[in-house]
């Protein structure tokens, strides 16, 4: 007997995920080079994080959950603050570790990119800390092209990081500016 997958439902994130998106993003805060943070956060702190981030505009997250548990979620957020900046985004996507490899980093981004289509974003930006394979693979599967590298960037766990720098260009429609 086969035993049937599980299903995912990616869905935007609500203030009923804040805990279990806090616990995912500090996993890897402590245990990787993912991401630059170096001290854990509590919910409260993250709280603007997730406010950040409305079900629409261009600065979307967005949720997986298998069952009761949290599977992973995407983001696109500012990529700069100063104002010309306004048509590009930042885009990541965290897994939890069961959810590795089982094509969920795919559907976040499959939602992420269906809601980007229908703003006004020109570029999506993705910095990825080498070493880590499984980004770049699905990065690159999602239009991503490598635009250059910053070379001992950041400092994690007594070495130096390298981050690699991607860019995608949005669909037709996407070369206008705001307003």
């Amino acid at each position: 007997m086969t035993q049937k997958p599980e299903e995912v439902q990616v869905r935007p994130g609500a203030e009923a995920d804040l805990a279990p998106l806090t616990d995912l993003y500090n996993h890897y805060v402590r245990e990787t080079a993912v991401t630059f943070d170096t001290a854990v956060f509590t919910p409260e702190q993250r709280r603007p994080w997730l406010h950040s981030h409305p079900e629409d505009g261009p600065h979307r997250l967005l949720v997986a959950w298998t069952g009761d548990a949290i599977a992973g979620y995407a983001t696109s957020g500012p990529f700069r603050p100063k104002p010309a900046y306004a048509t590009s985004v930042e885009a990541s996507v965290y897994l939890a570790p069961h959810a590795v490899g089982r094509g969920i980093g795919t559907l976040l981004y499959d939602a992420l990119f269906a809601a980007l289509a229908e703003e006004r974003v020109h570029r999506a930006f993705a910095g990825i800390a080498l070493p880590n394979e499984a980004s770049v693979r699905l990065h690159e599967r999602f239009g991503f092209r490598r635009i250059g590298e910053f070379t001992e960037a950041g400092w994690k766990f007594g070495r130096y990081w390298d981050v690699r720098w991607y860019e995608k260009r949005l669909g037709p429609g996407h070369g206008h500016p705001p307003g």
